[in-house]
């Protein structure tokens, strides 16, 4: 298997497919390549494919009617997003856009749903993939009224670091390639308060801030912390 075959596989579109069933489904999608800074969909856009992330990241986000905006997730390899149009077509709910160069796989609704019909087990993948972003959005909404500024940087650093994070000798290295304002759109409050937070972590040598990556130093205090 190669390495971009090892990373479409985790996607819950293809994890309860066997091997030849995964390459023909493989077969008929399309490859999309997007460049750092670029608009894939914009809220509002109609929609009706669903997409995979194969390299790179991408940052999935609202605005409102004066022009804040609040930063959803940050999407990487693996990671699928799109799918919630393959059953309710309709204007997307959010805009996505490239943090860094990434390529994507895409499926269409006409050409997936008579794929689920022979294949009902992944329908029950993607439904799962849906209740999980139900629950991580009622979670966030708690996390905004029952969680201070430093507890929600710290939950969502230790987040970053789940999903990017590489372990070295002094910690977890995080490269997550957002600028503080992005940070501070993803835990929902100014770009000031959140500065506040990492230079306190940093003060307590719970981690070490390196433009737009953090090494986590003290993993155990940063995650009770985020509790």
């Amino acid at each position: 298997m190669t390495p971009e075959e090892d990373v479409f596989r985790k996607a819950p579109l293809f994890t309860a497919l066997d091997d030849t069933a995964a390459a023909s489904l493989r077969a008929s999608m399309e490859t999309v390549k997007i460049l750092k800074g670029s608009v894939l969909f914009a809220e509002g856009d109609e929609g009706n494919h669903l997409y995979i992330v194969v390299d790179g990241k991408l940052k999935l986000g609202t605005s409102s009617g004066d022009g804040r905006e609040n930063l959803l997730s940050i999407l990487g390899p693996g990671e699928m997003f799109g799918e919630l149009s393959l059953f309710d077509p309709g204007p997307r709910t959010s805009t996505v856009t490239a943090v860094t160069d990434a390529k994507l796989l895409t499926l269409g609704r006409k050409e997936l749903i008579p794929w689920l019909a022979l294949n009902p087990v992944v329908a029950l993948h993607l439904l799962g993939r849906l209740a999980q972003r139900l629950r991580g959005a009622n979670d966030a909404v708690g996390d905004l009224v029952f969680s201070d500024v430093p507890g929600r940087v710290a939950k969502a650093l230790i987040g970053l670091g789940e999903r990017f994070g590489k372990t070295s000798p002094e910690g977890l290295y995080v490269n997550h390639d957002l600028t503080q304002e992005e940070l501070a759109q993803l835990v929902g409050a100014s770009r000031e308060t959140v500065n506040k937070a990492l230079a306190d972590f940093a003060s307590r040598n719970w981690i070490k801030l390196d433009g737009r990556a953090v090494l986590i130093t003290d993993i155990e205090r940063l995650s009770k912390r985020g509790k």
